[in-house]
């Protein structure tokens, strides 16, 4: 088990290490692994974690967590390559969430 820093209030300490993890992801390849994982299930939208579990399944990523691909859907987005079209019943959490697809 490593050292703890106990230097920071809760808050600040999540905001911190999520900046941490955040600063390591390759987005540029994460974001070709999420297109092409769309383009390869282009016949209906995707959740997150519907991409994740297939991220997982192609290697890509160590578990199906749909972390790995919400906060890159929610930029693609931003930058106009996906949308967010629907809403569905997940099949993993059964909560409604959003799907998406490629804009053309």
């Amino acid at each position: 088990m490593g050292i703890i820093e106990e230097t920071l209030p809760g808050d600040i300490v999540t905001f911190n290490t999520r900046g941490d993890s955040n600063e390591v992801v390759d987005r540029e390849k994460r974001y070709k692994q999420i297109i092409e994982i769309m383009t390869e299930h282009s016949q209906r939208p995707l959740s997150a974690k519907e991409i994740a579990v297939f991220m997982k399944r192609k290697g890509y990523t160590p578990t199906d967590e749909r972390n790995f691909a919400a906060p890159r859907l929610t930029e693609l987005s931003q930058k106009g390559v996906v949308e967010p079209c629907g809403k569905i019943k997940c099949l993993y959490t059964g909560k409604t969430v959003a799907v998406y697809r490629l804009i053309n």
